[in-house]
């Protein structure tokens, strides 16, 4: 490693998010006092986030510093890079820069979201941007899951950093574009200090495949088929949609979306050109009904078993207008996201039970990831060549995995940097070294409510879905240390009070005995007296169930002065 230039600064590459897991992807950039942002995306929350709707990035560091933002570069529309934007972006203050469909997705979500004084301003692969002196931008056209995606060259005094963003290398891709290999390799012969590469597929062998490997076995199943086909994918997902547009028209059917988030992206993207239906092929809901069950083709949300989804609701019995009939063609074209699988096999198994025939498993050939497997991302290192290597996207593990593969090319291994979110990396002049931390971690929404819901209410939430509350309430003479009326025990989720009657009347004389021994001691201190109530309860309860429930004590003051009036 070569020693530090102190003649010229660094340029800076802090993660936000997007590293060590799914989803939430934010980086910054920084030289000197000026920043730009890489993507602003949400995840969603796990299984122990009770009540949390979603999970931005903190943006903290970003506002103590006081950073001169020159812009939100955004590579694409999907919610993992967009969907933080309605949040954070009127602190940040800074204009927001993507591609036709990217912006046009994100419009919805400020339309759902109302933000003032937005600074939208679209790019495309054909142009380069200046924000400063410091930052030149260079755009690169790359093959995803979703039309429009770009990956970003940030040419800076202290060398240029490559953020290719999620990408794949299709070469036969539906819309016909292909990504910009001649610019990769232009890039490579000028120079990169560091790359910051799609992890995701990392620990997959070969080589992903082609959009247009589904788009043929959409059509063998809409030409066997002699049933109704619904069809579940992401929303975002247009070339796919197309393509079941395209079965569709060849085997004569009518097509009706079905799901509000799948609604807009279809009503979007046809607005803005990027999918192409034919007319009088799209029907409402309520006229399905109204035509033969092989002449009807559905596309729908749900396909990673979300509860509120059009298709969970529909293998629920629960949706409105769409009910399942026996024989219908079920195809869930996506595969779990970790963490789903559960509730994709929960919606699999309903569907089954209301004899739908269900096309789900990845070897159906009903689905292929966006993401670049090993040999792609071998290809990118190999096109750019870079100093040093930042895997991004995806768990842990498959960074570790994307670390491997670029030692299988000659990159040391202390030239990779497995970071974590807030670890700060500094390059310039071809050298570079992890450079300590700043603040960073996940802030999460809860309905109007941003960050203000912490670890403490989540503990309390899991507590509760545990164990369940206890309260006791009981009214006091703070000047006697006397009950006067109580102890009164109710309790939500912890016993079915009918059948312990027994314990809640212990659980009474056990607290009486408590408060009698406070009194005798003279605490009047409510914090003391509340906190001996609660270790009451708690140790009594905790011997009789095994469980511990949270402990509330309400204590009513009924003081002489009070009584009087």
């Amino acid at each position: 490693m070569a020693k530090k230039n102190k003649k010229n600064k660094n340029i800076k590459v802090i993660p936000l998010g997007g590293v060590g897991e799914i989803g939430k992807n934010m980086f910054a950039l920084q030289y000197g006092k000026e920043c730009i942002i890489m993507d602003a995306g949400l995840k969603f929350p796990d299984e122990a986030m009770l009540g949390v709707d979603i999970v931005i990035p903190d943006t903290s560091y970003l506002l103590e510093q006081d950073l001169n933002i020159l812009g939100v570069i955004l590579t694409h529309g999907h919610e993992d890079h967009i969907g933080a934007i309605p949040y954070i972006i009127e602190e940040l203050n800074a204009p927001i820069y993507g591609t036709r469909l990217t912006l046009g997705l994100l419009e919805a979500k400020f339309m759902e979201n109302p933000v003032n004084n937005i600074d939208m301003r679209e790019i495309n692969p054909d142009q380069n941007l200046s924000l400063s002196d410091n930052f030149q931008l260079e755009f690169f056209r790359t093959n995803h899951s979703i039309p429009d995606c770009v990956g970003v060259a940030v040419v800076t005094p202290a060398g240029t950093v490559v953020y290719t963003s999620d990408f794949k290398f299709d070469q036969t891709p539906v819309d016909g574009k292909i990504t910009e290999y001649y610019k990769l390799a232009e890039l490579g012969r000028r120079g990169v200090v560091a790359a910051m590469i799609d992890s995701t597929n990392a620990d997959r062998p070969g080589y992903t495949l082609s959009e247009k490997e589904v788009g043929e076995n959409i059509n063998e199943i809409f030409r066997l088929s002699q049933s109704r086909i619904i069809l579940a994918t992401f929303a975002s997902n247009i070339h796919r949609i197309q393509q079941v547009i395209d079965a569709a028209e060849r085997y004569d059917r009518k097509v009706c979306v079905v799901g509000r988030s799948i609604v807009n992206s279809v009503d979007i993207s046809t607005e803005l050109g990027y999918l192409k239906i034919p007319k009088g092929m799209l029907i409402d809901t309520d006229k399905v009904r109204d035509f033969p069950a092989e002449r009807v083709a559905l596309i729908t949300t749900g396909s990673q078993g979300e509860p509120m989804s059009a298709l969970t609701r529909i293998s629920q019995s629960e949706h409105r207008q769409v009910h399942i009939q026996p024989g219908d063609t079920v195809i869930i074209a996506a595969n779990p996201i970790p963490g789903n699988e559960k509730l994709v096999a929960r919606t699999v198994n309903n569907l089954f039970q209301l004899k739908a025939d269900v096309i789900y498993k990845p070897i159906s050939g009903v689905h292929v990831s966006g993401h670049a497997s090993e040999e792609e991302i071998k290809l990118m290192l190999n096109l750019l060549r870079p100093n040093y290597v930042i895997p991004v996207h995806g768990e842990y593990r498959q960074q570790a995995k994307c670390s491997k593969t670029a030692s299988k090319l000659g990159i040391p291994e202390e030239n990779v940097f497995l970071a974590k979110p807030g670890h700060v990396m500094e390059f310039s002049d071809g050298w570079g070294r992890m450079a300590g931390s700043v603040s960073a971690g996940r802030v999460l929404v809860d309905g109007f409510g941003v960050g203000d819901v912490g670890e403490v209410v989540i503990r309390d939430r899991q507590m509760l879905s545990e164990d369940g509350i206890v309260i006791i309430i009981l009214a006091m003479d703070p000047d006697q240390n006397k009950i006067l009326a109580g102890p009164e025990i109710i309790t939500r989720g912890f016993v079915y009070v009918r059948e312990a009657e027994d314990m809640i009347e212990g659980a009474k004389r056990e607290l009486g005995k408590t408060i009698d021994r406070i009194g005798r001691q003279k605490i009047q201190e409510w914090s003391k007296i509340k906190s001996r109530i609660r270790d009451s309860a708690n140790n009594y309860f905790y011997n009789h169930t095994g469980r511990k429930p949270m402990i509330m004590p309400i204590i009513i003051d009924i003081s002489e002065d009070v009584k009087e009036k």
